[in-house]
């Protein structure tokens, strides 16, 4: 199943006030209805309280609002790929809360393999990792806690609701010497094996409205 997410939206769904610059915004993704289709509610974070969609919650972030740019496509299409779910949650002005941290660091794993994202290092406190994205050489940081059973059993719950089905697995990490091969893989950076791909069904493009509450409608 292909998913179609929407951009960010100008107003409020709760109250329809336009969003300003730098507004903090609440964006929720759920998956509802008889369809079980994502929705899209964007709602000003002053405004959540109370605030309770039908359905089961994927994903919510909260991200100070940034008008789109002079000449840039509004309905541009939006794919809903690791990569640009790491980057929307991974990004410095994102809140961060433990279901995101969480799946950010586990998304992590997955695009340095991929060599999209490059490890530079830890911070001071050696509690986050930093990483480079390599086409837009942005600096992330992500959590260093270590990769228990219960991690990967809670993402694989949240990828699950996320792409919708049945729970697919989720592939454990091997921590490796700094080089070398583990089971015939390269090791990078002291990891090797890590899963390669999100659950069938997050990587797909296609025309996005813009709404407060948009469906994503399966392709």
């Amino acid at each position: 199943m292909d998913l179609h997410l929407q951009p960010l939206a100008t107003t409020c769904f709760v109250s329809g006030e336009p969003f300003t610059e730098g507004a903090r915004v609440a964006s929720f993704l759920v998956r509802t209805g008889a369809a079980m289709e994502i929705v899209r509610y964007d709602v000003l974070e002053t405004k959540t309280e109370g605030f309770s969609p039908d359905g089961v919650l994927a994903c919510k972030w909260v991200h100070p609002f940034k008008p789109r740019r002079a000449g840039e496509n509004p309905d541009r299409a939006l794919k809903l790929t690791a990569e640009s779910l790491f980057v929307t949650l991974a990004d410095p002005t994102t809140e961060r809360t433990p279901e995101n941290v969480r799946l950010v660091q586990f998304l992590a794993l997955m695009l340095e393999r991929k060599r999209i994202i490059r490890l530079k290092g830890k911070s001071a406190d050696g509690q986050w990792h930093r990483y480079e994205h390599a086409k837009s050489k942005a600096l992330f940081e992500v959590s260093a806690d270590e990769l228990t059973p219960e991690f990967f059993v809670a993402v694989q719950e949240q990828l699950s609701v996320l792409v919708g089905g049945p729970k697919a697995p989720v592939a454990p990490v091997v921590v490796a010497p700094a080089s070398g091969t583990v089971d015939g893989q390269p090791v990078v950076d002291g990891t090797a094996a890590v899963a390669s791909e999100v659950p069938a069904g997050t990587e797909s493009s296609a025309p996005a409205t813009e709404a407060s509450a948009t469906p994503v409608q399966p392709a």
